[in-house]
């Protein structure tokens, strides 16, 4: 039985509803704060938590199809793309997991009838393996589903030919772990290879389609294994690699996506030449560049924006392999919304924004592509070992922007290989060098381990009485302090900083002492106060009283509103593909940074910044709500990029203009706003923007300090605020007018001293030669005067020389009849010589600058001398 991606996708998650699967939406490409990844690469990243036994959901049961990246880090493919039938920088993995449900009986049952019944594939066909120690897995497949012990590999028997861990799933060092269990699809006797396990197992016959983990353990550090009280399940199948088999083909490149994507590829670069290899990456990578974009990612320099790139400029240089000298990447972000639109929206509502950010860095590495690749081409026909050194690998990095595995995949193609290890030096030197730049401080405070909870009550209230319940000093938990220290409550009205949020600051007082707090911020689950004890003795247990400084919390949360307006005024006006990438919200300012590829003009800004008053001046309520993740997302709440966020969630809306998700704290209704104030806008990097600006009564100083400054100015120009461009634009044209004078005056002086020296010209072995000091001509002058001289002279050799106080200017011209006999370029430069300088130009005409003013005499005597000789 035949069947599309999509509709192995659509059964495969419909088989699982059915058997009692919450069918949970594929997670971003960047996982949620999980600093170990850099990219999704699995299923059941989405899930760590929830195994960690930290994150709990209102299902046990769950299918996913998940979109992956395996493009940077430890899981990378990149290199492999092209060259293998299987390897992807983007796939499709689904997935159905058990949270301490059911386990190995009924995950190898369901992924059985799977494959047997919907897909229908022959039992015949396929072949599992089971980890050595497993024997319940194995009595599964032998007794349950019928499989013969010949068609059930035990791998990890460390009888050498396998490692132990093949099978054995772990998460790290420690933690949860447990057996695995594979299947196999047998492609046939006339595909070279054998089973798992033997020594031919890396062969094409036997392709691996699914995997079932059975998370029964926790490893100790000591290495013992705890059993779990709730065992879990974790699987995966690639969609690609089934499509593969449900299509009757042997690569992944042959199925009706890539199929699709390549003919597409062809057709945009102008190929006929469909079994090209640089088709199978360019239609690869426009998968993972475009899912990236609509994750976030934006191409960039560094970390997974530096991924990103390479991947677009990877693609554009196999397009140019092909013999495409035209921008073409981004004209395939539209046929992939054709083909994968359905399952994944949200490419097809952010498609502009992919297109333009494709193309614009396309663009970008267009300019450079030619020249590196004749750089390297150079380098490759000096090279006398098939080797590229370090250095030149950095070189085209550093100067031409060429990734180094970009440099060894061209390098390979040609029979060469790459020292990693030099250019991994040459980065190295580079990144100590740039280190060495820059001063960092360290707070030891974020490496503390704090187990305490504290509740926030915040919201309501600004003053409480609470408990002390831990002090640390110098990095060290102590149990009394007397000077600077931090301070954890059981409760406090504290904020602690968190979502851009600035943390709150106030003060705490206590019997016989008080403290005064600059800062809150949040280790774990606890609200950790930066304090100063300014009188008396703190002590662990002691009762407090804490006050918040109400008037900067109010300022703050008038600004953290309004960038709640902000952000929808911004997509509102410049389009959805405004997300939000940042914030700092402090009493004084904001800062909100967001996607955007270009510049917003001043008329554009005016409209937004007119957006954002008119509705503090609507005076919106604005409420909060907690609710379900699932129901807030259906409420239009927009989730911030990067958050991570548990079933239940805090919804803000103001009005029926914004809704989001935030635990900050915001004002009761938006008048409490007053003004809003743009300040600055500009980009800090690749498709992103950041906005400054103030709010309440820090918005109304700024408008008023910028009415005194104009007052000011216009007064200066004799005028008043509203006439004050004309008067600008009067006196712009003043000036303008006596500079133009000014240059008139100017070159009638130099042409009046040129006219005087006329009679100083001298006839050396038949050639008329001037050799002068223009004392008061500017240099930009000499160039008017040696051609007028050249025209009154017809046939002469002329050098001529400026001087002020640090400076020497020379130029030497020769007319056309004599640059057989004197270079211009010659002559000029030993006259530079004298000052301390050098120049050049053309036969006819050259210039030189020295720094000796003092020596010109002597510079333009030595010309002579030179002349002399040579002529």
């Amino acid at each position: 039985m035949k069947m599309t991606s999509a509709e192995i996708r659509t059964a495969f998650l419909e088989y699982y509803q059915q058997r009692g699967h919450q069918i949970v939406p594929s997670s971003s490409l960047v996982p949620h704060n999980d600093p170990t990844l850099l990219f999704t690469n699995a299923g059941m990243n989405q899930f760590k938590d929830i195994f960690l036994g930290l994150e709990k959901r209102n299902y046990s049961r769950a299918v996913t199809a998940q979109r992956c990246v395996r493009a940077g880090g430890k899981h990378n493919d990149l290199d492999n793309v092209g060259y293998t039938a299987r390897h992807h920088t983007f796939f499709e993995m689904m997935g159905n997991f058990s949270f301490g449900d059911y386990f190995k009986r009924d995950a190898i049952h369901f992924a059985w009838g799977f494959l047997t019944e919907v897909l229908g594939l022959p039992q015949e066909k396929l072949l599992v393996t089971v980890y050595a120690e497993d024997d319940e897995a194995f009595g599964i497949w032998n007794k349950d589903i019928g499989l013969p012990e010949e068609k059930i590999v035990r791998i990890g028997d460390n009888k050498g030919e396998r490692f132990a861990s093949d099978n054995f799933w772990q998460m790290g060092d420690t933690g949860p772990c447990g057996p695995c269990s594979e299947i196999f699809y047998d492609h046939g006797e006339d595909v070279a290879g054998g089973p798992p396990g033997s020594p031919e197992e890396d062969g094409d016959r036997f392709i691996e389609i699914w995997n079932l983990v059975f998370m029964q353990f926790n490893r100790q550090s000591d290495g013992q294994m705890q059993p779990l009280p709730k065992p879990s399940v974790d699987t995966g199948m690639g969609l690609e690699r089934m499509a593969a088999i449900m299509q009757g083909v042997h690569s992944n490149y042959e199925i009706d996506i890539f199929q699709d994507l390549i003919h597409s590829a062809a057709r945009v670069i102008g190929t006929t030449d469909l079994l090209a290899k640089s088709l199978c990456v360019i239609a690869d990578h426009i998968r993972s560049c475009s899912f990236l974009i609509v994750d976030g990612v934006m191409p960039s320099n560094e970390g997974r924006g530096y991924v990103l790139r390479r991947i677009i400029r990877r693609a554009v240089r196999h397009g140019n392999k092909l013999g495409c000298r035209e921008i073409f990447f981004y004209k395939l972000v539209s046929d992939l919304v054709r083909i994968m639109g359905d399952a994944y929206p949200e490419i097809k509502s952010q498609q502009e924004i992919i297109e333009k950010v494709l193309r614009l860095e396309e663009e970008q590495f267009a300019k450079t592509l030619d020249r590196g690749l004749q750089i390297l081409d150079e380098e490759l026909s000096e090279l006398k070992e098939k080797v590229i050194p370090g250095d030149v690998v950095f070189k085209l990095y550093d100067t031409y922007g060429f990734p180094d595995d970009l440099t060894a995949d061209v390098a390979r193609e040609r029979g060469f290989s790459v020292d990693h290890e030099g250019f991994e030096a040459a980065m190295k030197k580079q990144r100590q060098q740039a280190k060495q730049a820059s001063q960092f401080s360290v707070d030891y405070s974020k490496s503390l381990q704090i187990n305490e909870t504290s509740e926030f009550i915040g919201y309501h209230q600004l003053e409480s009485d609470a408990k002390v319940v831990a002090l640390f000093a110098d990095g060290e938990p102590v149990t009394s302090a007397q000077s600077e220290c931090l301070v954890v409550l059981d409760k406090t009205p504290f904020y602690a900083e968190s979502g851009g949020q600035a943390g709150d600051t106030g003060s705490m007082s206590f019997a016989h002492g008080q403290l005064s707090v600059g800062d809150t911020t949040k280790i774990g689950d606890a609200i950790v106060h930066h304090a100063v004890v300014t009188e008396g003795s703190l002590n662990v247990g002691m009762s407090v009283h804490v006050s918040v400084d109400s008037r900067k919390r109010q300022a703050t949360a008038l600004n953290h509103s309004v960038t709640h307006l902000l952000h929808a005024a911004l997509r509102q006006v410049l389009g959805d593909h405004v997300a939000q990438k940042g914030s700092l919200v402090e009493a004084q300012r904001l800062r909100f940074d967001f996607s955007h590829l270009e510049a917003i003009d001043a008329q554009t800004l005016e409209k937004i910044e007119h957006l954002v008053n008119a509705n503090i001046r609507a005076n919106l309520p604005v409420s909060t709500t907690i609710m379900g993740l699932e129901d807030a997302k259906q409420a239009g709440a927009m989730a911030l990029f990067g958050e991570k966020y548990g079933d239940e969630v805090r919804v803000v809306k103001m009005g029926e203009f914004s809704t989001e998700l935030c635990g900050g704290t915001h004002v009761h209704n938006t008048g409490e706003i007053g003004l809003f104030k743009i300040i600055h806008e500009t980009g800090i990097a690749a498709g992103v923007r950041r906005i400054e600006a103030t709010s309440g009564q820090f918005a109304l100083d700024y408008v008023q300090k910028m009415q005194q400054q104009l007052s000011a100015a216009a007064s200066e120009l004799k005028g008043d605020q509203f006439s004050l461009v004309s008067r600008i634009v009067q006196h712009q044209e003043h000036t303008r007018a006596l500079e133009k004078e000014l240059a008139q005056l100017k070159d009638k002086l130099a042409a009046q001293a040129g006219a005087n020296i006329i009679d100083q010209v001298e006839v050396i072995n038949g050639v008329k030669v001037l050799i002068a000091d223009l004392a008061g001509v500017e240099a930009k002058s000499l160039r008017t005067t040696l051609d007028d001289l050249k025209v009154k002279l017809n046939s002469a050799v002329i050098v001529l020389g400026t001087a002020s106080e640090d400076k020497v200017n020379l130029i030497a011209g020769v007319t056309k009849d004599l640059t057989g006999k004197v270079k211009a370029g010659d002559l000029v430069n030993v006259a530079a010589a004298v000052v301390g300088g050098r120049g050049g130009g053309r036969p006819d005409m050259a210039q030189a600058g020295g720094s000796e003013p003092k020596q010109l005499p002597q510079a333009l005597a030595a010309a002579k001398a030179w002349l002399a000789e040579n002529l």
